[in-house]
């Protein structure tokens, strides 16, 4: 298990009281002081975060589209991603049977995870503190949204920029399956032969893979350009 530093460094902020980011991180297998009522708090802090920032993005989205994208970002999946994304598996504290199992790298227990730090950095520096690192680790989705898109996945937006241009769809392989069974990583390469486009994403899962890989095709310079 990696030191509280290290993770202090990739969400970018360093706590005042240590036994925050503790607690935050701790498995109610672990121990009885566990992060479920951090969670709590931080699920209430991620929505009104997410939901002020998304009020912002554009006048023209109605409530209805607007309610859906924040479900969207704020369900157990995304959080999952961003739990990856930052590594927290490498940081938390569960039981033996749990460690045993594969727990620290579950979708759940990352996604419930991260939503304690929310919780835990709203308690020790303030509710600007934890928009501020919210915002950051969202900023990917977030700065993708507008109305054509709002509430799409990456796969779904890349399939109809393709149709659009009467262009065939992307084929997803699985190219390699790295680690334990109860600890997968997958790899898949996403490839758009008509463009000559080849990208690969990693995940806990085979649609995560394809998510990123997706999502790294967008940002190609041959799909921009159609």
């Amino acid at each position: 298990m990696l030191p509280l530093e290290e993770l202090e460094k990739r969400i970018g902020y360093t706590f005042k009281n240590k036994k925050y980011l503790k607690r935050a991180v701790t498995h109610r297998s672990f121990s009885s002081e566990h992060n479920e009522r951090l969670e709590f708090l931080g699920d209430s802090v991620l929505g009104c975060v997410i939901g002020y920032a998304l009020f912002q993005k554009e006048d023209h989205f109605n409530e209805g589209s607007l309610s859906r994208v924040r479900a969207n970002l704020v369900k157990m999946q995304t959080l999952a991603e961003i739990g990856e994304k930052i590594g927290v598996w490498e940081f938390l504290c569960v039981g033996e049977g749990e460690m045993h199992q594969g727990g620290n790298r579950r979708p759940s227990t990352m996604s419930d995870a991260v939503e304690a730090i929310f919780g835990a950095i709203f308690i020790d520096g303030g509710f600007e503190q934890a928009q501020t690192v919210i915002i950051r680790l969202y900023e990917p989705m977030l700065s993708q949204l507008t109305a054509a898109t709002l509430g799409k996945d990456a796969k779904t937006m890349l399939q109809e920029v393709l149709q659009s241009k009467h262009l065939g769809l992307p084929s997803y392989e699985v190219v390699d399956v790295k680690g334990a069974a109860h600890e997968q990583e997958f790899v898949v390469e996403a490839v758009i032969s008509k463009l000559g486009v080849v990208t690969t994403g990693v995940g806990r899962s085979r649609r995560q893979a394809e998510q990123e890989a997706a999502q790294k095709a967008l940002t190609t310079e041959a799909i921009k350009n159609l």
